[in-house]
């Protein structure tokens, strides 16, 4: 191993668990939808307030959704385009400011007003926001290289959303699926030396997480975890929570989220 990686087995940032409030306290926005899907953004939210002390899992959601869903007060609907998803970065940016936590949870359909509303939304991000899912599609633009520069912004990506990503700002270096272990932590470690951003991705059944150059190794079969599970936006959610209650601690946080059973 370098020395910017390490392996963990077990889970020796469990104390971080200690930091979780018996009280109510923090706001996470979850935003994403569209009007023909949104069941992904009531998945998540029901689970942070099943799961954690979360004064208010907020769905942040467009207003085409209006009549579909009942007048919730855990719910604000933003501006929507015709085709029913979000309009405005402006509006987003200005809502996820509202709370203490944002999680990006996709469903927002390929629609380039939307990616430029969630692109805008990144590049003037105040706190801290993980995007997941389809999101990370919907902004590997070349504009993508403004929303990479805010230390705030978290992703959990699949190795091809990322290649993606990395062809999409021309990075000199490339990520291929056919590449081992040791040389995907090697871009991914080059890569958050260049960029602020935190990335958590899935490759040959390890779990990587990155942050400043530094590359934390977690096997997917000691995690309760499966390949499929790991996108399905609970995983996001318990990262969004464990760092919430646990700021500036990225690797320390997202590793313990996996590790806990």
């Amino acid at each position: 191993m370098d020395n910017y990686t390490q392996k963990l087995s077990t889970n020796p940032y469990a104390n971080l668990l200690w930091n979780i409030p018996e009280q109510k306290r923090g706001i996470i926005g979850v935003v994403g939808g569209n009007a023909q899907s949104f069941r992904t953004s009531v998945k998540v939210a029901e689970f942070l307030l099943r799961e954690y002390p979360i004064m208010e899992a907020r769905m942040i959601l467009p207003n085409a959704l209006r009549g579909k869903l009942p007048d919730l007060p855990n719910m604000v609907l933003l501006k929507s385009t015709e085709s029913g998803s979000f309009a405005d970065g402006a509006e987003i940016s200005a809502a996820c400011k509202n709370t203490d936590f944002n999680l990006l949870v996709g469903d927002f359909s390929r629609n380039s007003i939307t990616g430029q509303a969630i692109t805008d939304t990144l590049k003037l991000a105040e706190k801290p926001v993980i995007l997941t899912r389809d999101t990370v599609d919907l902004v590997a633009t070349p504009e993508a290289g403004g929303w990479l520069m805010n230390e705030h912004v978290m992703m959990l990506a699949t190795m091809a959303q990322l290649q993606k990503l990395l062809r999409a700002i021309f990075y000199p270096k490339m990520l291929l699926l056919s590449q081992s272990l040791v040389q995907v932590t090697e871009v991914l470690h080059k890569f958050t030396l260049s960029y602020p951003v935190q990335i958590v991705t899935l490759h040959n059944g390890q779990v990587l997480i990155a942050k400043d150059g530094l590359v934390t190794i977690v096997p997917l079969e000691n995690t309760p975890y499966t390949p499929l599970s790991f996108w399905d936006g609970t995983l996001a959610a318990k990262i969004a929570a464990l760092n919430l209650y646990n700021p500036a601690r990225f690797i320390e946080s997202t590793a313990c989220a996996l590790l806990e059973k």
